[in-house]
């Protein structure tokens, strides 16, 4: 049977050029959150099944790819239920995993623990723009901070980190899984629909306010309740900076008991830190139909909003729970991902290339330098790498025109040409 040269459906190879933009970024976010006291860990790719589906993490669970059990414990002939031939599966996202981590390791690590984590994740989605079924993540996570200064702390790394690689003019939308639920209260919807509520609301960037109404009605709930549910959010969304500050507070007096006093004094000391501290160029805006997927969210709740991308190139939020359900008492716990793939992609189609501090220099070689005359160039070499240029020795082609164009792609620019009988730069 002949080998396949494509990789798994869904998955790519990475070329040259983009793993060289892909190093520079993990370098700078490694530099940039290890200066605001991230500390790097790693997981296994491989989870035990019951933690992967476990009902926290939402549509993903539907996307896992499961792993048989291996040996003896696999009798496929006597299975009855899925159960009997799975026990593990590859991760799909970093939060289960440090979750799980961080439970068994708690006791020896530091409190508050700031864990920065990168590594890739497997879904079996449908591919798409800026989306592969394996792909990277950057996740900052903060556990054992009761308070918002977690969060303030973790949109300012990233944004940071996004400033130093180049980007700006983006958003960080906020919101709070409280006010979703007062929201919905407060409009007469039964405790138990709220979910299903809030993925009709998801949908509001795509279908409108009359796509929501229309769709809640189809979905049996109450005109009168839609009505009154919608209407809340007239006038307050895509609010910025002290906007959102003045929008929050006055859905919160609208809301009145429906909402805890103390949900949106939170959040606008959040949104009024990050706009008195900010260094990289973006807006904070507070959007009250911003939902998140992940069921495990209980309080704050943010997203990229990248205007290239036309979409989300990240998010996160506080999930206090979670841990509690592998240790029976739950940690405060916070986090933002960074959509590391989709960073990648932008990047590349700017244009952009790595920057050098000493730049890029090709030793060409002509093809019959030997002994003690090569050496004498493979120590040249090795003196300017001493000096922190990055240096590329090859033999020389006989057609040097094209060749040199071809290096320069690489990002080559200066060139050292050494022949048989004279050296000539």
């Amino acid at each position: 049977m002949a080998l396949s040269k494509k990789p798994t459906t869904g998955m790519k190879d990475i070329l040259p050029e983009e793993m060289e933009i892909r190093d520079y970024c993990i370098q700078i976010i490694k530099e940039t959150y290890g200066s605001f006291g991230f500390t790097s860990i790693e997981t296994p790719a491989v989870e035990n099944i019951a933690n992967l589906t476990n009902k926290q993490g939402g549509d993903n669970e539907k996307l896992i790819f499961k792993i048989l059990k291996r040996g003896e414990k696999l009798n496929i002939s006597g299975a009855e239920s899925e159960d009997d031939v799975v026990d593990g599966g590859l991760r799909y996202d970093l939060t289960v995993p440090l979750v799980r981590y961080y439970s068994n390791n708690s006791a020896v690590l530091p409190s508050p623990f700031k864990a920065l984590q990168m590594g890739n994740v497997w879904r079996a989605d449908r591919p798409q723009r800026g989306r592969y079924r394996q792909f990277m993540q950057c996740d900052i996570d903060i556990l054992g901070e009761v308070s918002n200064l977690a969060e303030t702390e973790l949109i300012l790394a990233t944004t940071t980190t996004l400033g130093r690689l180049g980007f700006s003019n983006f958003q960080i939308r906020i919101n709070e899984r409280r006010i979703l639920k007062a929201m919905a209260a407060y409009s007469g919807f039964a405790e138990d629909s709220y979910e299903s509520v809030f993925i009709t609301l998801d949908k509001m960037d795509k279908i409108g306010m009359d796509g929501v109404k229309k769709e809640l009605v189809e979905n049996g709930f109450d005109e009168a309740s839609a009505d009154k549910y919608l209407a809340l959010f007239e006038g307050i969304t895509d609010a910025k900076g002290k906007d959102a500050v003045t929008a929050l507070n006055s859905l919160a007096d609208t809301l009145g008991e429906y909402l805890p006093k103390e949900v949106g004094i939170s959040l606008t000391e959040i949104i009024e830190a990050v706009e008195a501290t900010k260094t990289a160029d973006f807006d904070i805006v507070f959007d009250p139909t911003l939902v998140r997927g992940m069921s495990y969210y209980t309080g704050t709740i943010f997203e990229i909003a990248m205007p290239e991308f036309g979409g989300s190139c990240g998010g996160g939020g506080r999930y206090d729970r979670m841990v509690g359900k592998f240790t029976g008492q739950d940690v405060p716990a916070c986090g933002f991902s960074i959509g590391f793939e989709r960073i990648v992609m932008l990047l590349m189609e700017r244009g952009f290339k790595v920057p050098d501090k000493k730049g890029r220099v090709a030793f060409l070689i002509e093809k019959g330098i030997s002994g003690e005359r090569l050496s004498g160039i493979i120590k040249t070499a090795q003196e300017k790498r001493d000096e922190g240029t990055k240096v590329l020795m090859v033999r020389m082609n006989k057609n040097k025109k094209f060749q040199k164009e071809q290096l320069e792609k690489q990002g080559y620019t200066e060139f050292e040409e050494f022949y048989m009988e004279e050296l000539k730069h």
